[in-house]
């Protein structure tokens, strides 16, 4: 057996010690996880769950968990904490207290994140997380928290790189160019905001609108008449999943023209399933494409993953997804490595992963940031999203400026 799904096969049979401390007590192995299935985050959140269920899969149907000559099925305990994070630090101290797990999946966003986090320090429970991005988890000493995904600040810096390499394109200097930001006031999109005003400002970019999208994310027709009007060279949008579709339909309803638009969490909203045409050239953050390079043991190349989520889920994997099945494969390899489920060893082997992924390199800093893994941008061109970013790593140009819609 290969090493990847022999660390995997081991090592998640040994979770059911984390579940019934001192024995192997039970055929199936429960990890914990409070994920947003209602809410504003409901979209998000179904991807989340998604990923996880895929590697939980693909782990038992490969046989499932082997500790000597028997083998154990893996199994998430879910909750739904309605996008609301009271609810979310509410559940995770159930799964732990009430329902006895001792190893938990991460929530989706944030801003949930957040709200775990000092639930599972308290109890000294390791988190893998793959969909809390804010720079502001990694910075409260936290020891038990881990994450797959890149920090928040990365995802549109290459947005604004790319801007200074076309300004020729846009008839200007780079320091010429101008910048509307419209961003939710949670704390991933904040930082993301933080990220793209430290790139302008090096670039010696223009801010000439900077506006909060509404609480609920269903309406940016204030910041899109003040695009009309100051018309800038570039619009960046950080919304989630609900953000990134009205930005898109608004866009189009109002024909807002302009020349470069970036945003988060193009894939999630399904922009380009859910608009067509309409979100044709619009640059995309992404975490992870599935014509990436990446390749692993347990679902072979990033393209081979891409292929089993859609064969079982019906549509193409964005990387909240993949993220999220990255996660499970991180626990399983370190809970082997560790040779025990006990928390402090599970935390330490985690502390010490260095990982090949169909989603990327995983390795992890003293704050549990995964330090191994870059930030890519796609554009989408004639309804495909296509890697534009980073250079080397790019299926084709970016094309710059957007042609009229």
């Amino acid at each position: 057996m290969n090493t990847i799904k022999t660390r995997i096969l081991s090592a998640a049979v040994l979770a059911a010690f984390a579940y019934a401390p001192g024995a192997l007590a039970a055929d199936t192995i429960i990890l914990g996880a409070a994920v947003s299935l209602t809410g504003k985050y409901t979209t998000d959140g179904e991807h989340t769950k998604r990923g996880y269920d895929l590697a939980v899969e693909a782990i038992n149907n490969a046989g499932g968990v082997k500790v000597g000559d028997k083998n154990y099925m893996l199994e998430v305990k879910y909750y739904d904490d309605e996008s609301t994070p009271a609810r979310g630090a509410e559940l995770a101290e159930r799964l732990i207290r009430q329902d006895g797990v001792k190893l938990l999946l991460g929530p989706y966003s944030s801003g949930m994140t957040k709200a775990m986090g000092p639930v599972t320090e308290k109890f000294e429970v390791p988190m893998v997380q793959a969909n809390g991005a804010s720079r502001s988890l990694f910075t409260n000493g936290w020891k038990y928290m881990f994450a797959t995904l890149s920090t928040s600040e990365q995802y549109l810096a290459s947005a604004i790189a790319l801007a200074a390499e076309n300004a020729d394109k846009l008839g200007k200097d780079a320091k010429e160019i101008t910048v509307a930001l419209a961003f939710e006031n949670d704390p991933f999109s904040q930082d993301v905001r933080a990220g793209v005003l430290d790139d302008a400002k090096k670039f010696g970019m223009k801010v000439v609108i900077d506006d909060q999208l509404p609480r609920e994310l269903n309406d940016m027709a204030a910041t899109l008449t003040k695009v009309k009007a100051l018309k800038p060279d570039i619009l960046i949008v950080s919304g989630h999943a609900k953000g990134a579709a009205t930005a898109v339909r608004q866009i189009d309803e109002m024909k807002v023209q302009v020349p470069i638009l970036a945003m988060t969490h193009c894939d999630s909203a399904d922009i380009t399933g859910k608009f067509g045409d309409a979100a044709n050239y619009t640059l995309c953050a992404t975490q992870w494409a599935p014509t990436m390079t990446y390749k692993d043991d347990l679902f072979g190349s990033s393209g081979d993953y891409a292929k089993k989520f859609q064969e079982k889920f019906g549509y193409e994997p964005p990387y909240q997804a993949a993220e999220s099945s990255a996660a499970v494969m991180v626990f399983a390899d370190a809970i082997s490595r560790a040779g025990s489920a006990d928390a402090k060893p599970v935390r330490d082997a985690l502390a010490a992963t260095d990982l090949p992924t169909f989603y990327g390199q995983i390795k992890f800093d003293e704050t549990g940031k995964n330090i191994a893994k870059p930030m890519a941008l796609y554009q989408v061109i004639d309804g495909q999203f296509k890697v534009v970013a980073p250079t080397n790593a790019a299926e084709v140009p970016a094309i710059v400026p957007r042609p009229s819609m």
